[in-house]
């Protein structure tokens, strides 16, 4: 009998004391990251068997324990990953915004400010104090479209060394946890799970899950394998495969996430990446940031393309007056090969060329030959996925296509208006070259019986023969018009038409706005401008445009367009469009931070540490542990008892 409460008091001590063991260890760690609260499984020690039946012989240690839940686990790394994405892409939208300052500073004020200074030179032409201030203007547009692009430019090229650094820190976190897996599977067929061990690993995949999104499938060893990018091995027991950064097919400037397969390099598809601080990067730098860079060469291109346009329709301070040159230059369209052309790439065989820059749309496109009918090729506009079947020579979006002889399977990305903000620079350098006057002039015939008076004169495009007198003869009513005939000097007949109130006449480039009625035999003559120097028609012409729709017209086909915005309007659509995306990106963040939040709180409720628990639980064990020791106590007393009654 004594020997048996020997037993069960010494098998009793040993449970209580790896209960307290146990309990000292979970209040130790309970701060430590990862750590999950362990707890000691005991078992009765078995009966033994007697005549009169089975008497227990006492406790025994089971395992250890500890707590875990794989759904929540899942759950929570599947949180943080969209948690994390989402957080990043915000932080980088948060300085993408910054590079579009608003008010006075803004790039919409300085446009406006560069055409209402034309206001002054409409009043003055000859002032040369008026036409500096233009070419200021225009140097402080240029400067200001220099810093934004440049801002862009350095916002892309810091994603870059964040892809660089996160693609790093996967590969070590990757290596970590394949290490993790062989000590894993190393002691796993001791029959008891290695506690801490477990712990780290899941940690470790925590903040992998930060990184880039995962799914992880538990071998029979013990080793937990990870797969990214839509299946693709990261970790296999204790081996990985090694990310790498890559650079894009078509632009040097980006990285692409790639799986390098002993030196091979597999590119993955960025949207197959979609959780994690990596997926969040990989968005900004192939949406948010390749939007603001085209939307700002958009207003570029077509704002320059426009003044030059007006300018070259209009007389300068020359002598001889000569047509006014270019005031901007934003450089060639650019196109870039895929590397893996086989056509020439120091020289590609595709080009671009504008036709109407107030068509060029905020987006890049895609060009590869189609196939499925030789000759032609698939163009497809990236930003809404919409493709045409183009040849050389067609005219979309405002551009021409260039296309010599391309290899079957080559590809090109094109962009209409990428660079055009980085690119931009003042050309015009002396305020003699503005060209304010208008080339041709409208007087009315004194002798009118009508009210009819020249209202405006726009020139609208390059005239198809030089500029000569232009009888405009009111012949007879029409309807509610007026129709008349077209004479030359000479009184020869050029041309005929009829006009509408609120129609303008428009003939060899120029368009003749009337105010009032003109009556039958009202003549207006349209001529050359006899003094140029002291004519403000084009300056007019060039004021005009601060209210012209002339950024972002949609070419709709059958003649239809689409009207597009002023170039204020169109700056400040950008900043509300990146003000939304901000705004949703902050939404999208606060309600995953909140998820991801959620999901921990419920993973640590189950596995976390207590300490008011535990310490409850030591005061048990504690006093367990005792009254296993007055058995040991009984026994001896009763082991004494018997050898004195022995004696």
């Amino acid at each position: 009998m004594g020997s048996g409460l020997l037993s069960i008091g010494t098998t009793a001590m040993f449970a209580n004391q790896a209960k307290m063991d146990t309990v000292s260890h979970n209040i130790s760690n309970a701060n430590t990251a990862g750590y999950s609260r362990q707890d000691v499984e005991l078992s009765t020690a078995g009966g033994r068997y007697t005549g009169v039946g089975y008497f227990g012989r006492g406790v025994k240690v089971a395992t250890v324990d500890r707590s875990t839940d794989a759904l929540l686990t899942r759950e929570v790394n599947a949180n943080t990953a969209v948690s994390a994405a989402d957080q990043t892409r915000l932080d980088k939208l948060s300085q993408l915004e910054g590079a579009f300052p608003t008010g006075e500073a803004g790039l919409g004020y300085s446009a406006g400010q560069l055409l209402n200074a034309f206001t002054d030179v409409a009043n003055q032409p000859q002032d040369l104090s008026a036409r500096q201030v233009v070419l200021s203007k225009a140097e402080d547009l240029v400067n200001r479209m220099h810093t934004a692009a440049n801002q862009v430019a350095n916002l892309q090229s810091g994603v870059v060394s964040d892809i660089n650094g996160t693609v790093a820190q996967i590969n070590s976190m990757a290596t970590n946890i394949a290490g993790l897996n062989q000590k894993i599977a190393s002691v796993t067929g001791l029959g008891q799970p290695p506690n801490d061990l477990l712990d780290q690993r899941d940690l470790l995949i925590k903040k992998l899950a930060e990184k880039i999104q995962l799914t992880t499938v538990a071998a029979d060893d013990g080793s937990l394998n990870v797969f990214i990018g839509g299946g693709q091995q990261l970790v296999l027991g204790s081996q990985t495969q090694t990310l790498a950064v890559a650079k894009d097919l078509f632009d040097p400037a980006k990285a692409r996430v790639a799986i390098d397969n002993y030196g091979v390099l597999t590119t993955l598809d960025s949207t197959s990446i979609s959780g994690g601080s990596l997926a969040g990067l990989l968005k900004v730098q192939d949406q948010d940031i390749g939007t603001a860079v085209n939307q700002l060469g958009q207003m570029a291109s077509a704002l320059s393309w426009r003044i030059n346009q007006q300018q070259s329709f209009g007389l300068d301070l020359s002598t001889p007056p000569t047509n006014g040159g270019p005031m901007f230059d934003v450089g060639a369209l650019q196109v870039l090969p895929s590397i893996k052309n086989t056509s020439s790439l120091i020289t590609p065989p595709v080009s671009m060329t504008v036709v109407d820059a107030r068509e060029l749309q905020a987006s890049d496109y895609s060009l590869a030959p189609d196939p499925s009918v030789p000759g032609t090729f698939k163009l497809t506009r990236l930003s809404d996925n919409k493709s045409w079947s183009v040849v050389n020579g067609d005219q979309i979006d405002g551009f021409k296509l260039n296309i010599g002889v391309v290899a079957p399977g080559d590809q090109f990305l094109l962009r209409p208006v990428g660079t055009s903000a980085s690119n931009i620079k003042r050309v015009l350098d002396q305020p003699t070259g503005i060209a304010a006057s208008s080339p041709v002039t409208a007087t009315v015939n004194p002798s009118n019986n009508g009210t009819a008076t020249a209202g405006a004169l726009k020139i609208v495009a390059s005239p198809a023969t030089p500029y000569a007198v232009v009888n405009i003869v009111f012949t007879t009513a029409s309807g509610g018009g007026e129709n008349y005939d077209l004479r030359d000097a000479s009184n020869a007949l050029i041309g005929s038409g009829t006009w509408n109130p609120g129609s303008p006449i428009a003939y060899n480039g120029f368009e003749l706005t009337l105010s009032g009625v003109p009556k039958d035999g009202d003549k207006i003559t349209v001529a050359p401008t006899t003094y140029p120097s002291g004519n403000n028609g084009n300056a007019l012409a060039l004021l005009s445009l601060r209210d012209e729709d002339l950024v972002g017209r949609l070419n709709q086909g059958a003649g239809s367009t689409a009207p597009g915005a002023t170039v204020t309007n169109a700056y400040s659509q950008v900043l509300g469009s990146l003000g939304v995306k901000v705004q949703d990106a902050k939404t999208s963040a606060e309600i995953s931070a909140k998820m991801a939040n959620s999901s921990a709180e419920m993973l640590s409720s189950k596995t976390g540490v207590n300490l008011d628990e535990e310490a409850a639980r030591l005061i048990q064990f504690q006093q367990a542990y005792q009254a296993a020791a007055k058995i040991l106590q009984v026994a001896q007393s009763v082991f004494d008892t018997l050898l004195s009654i022995n004696r």
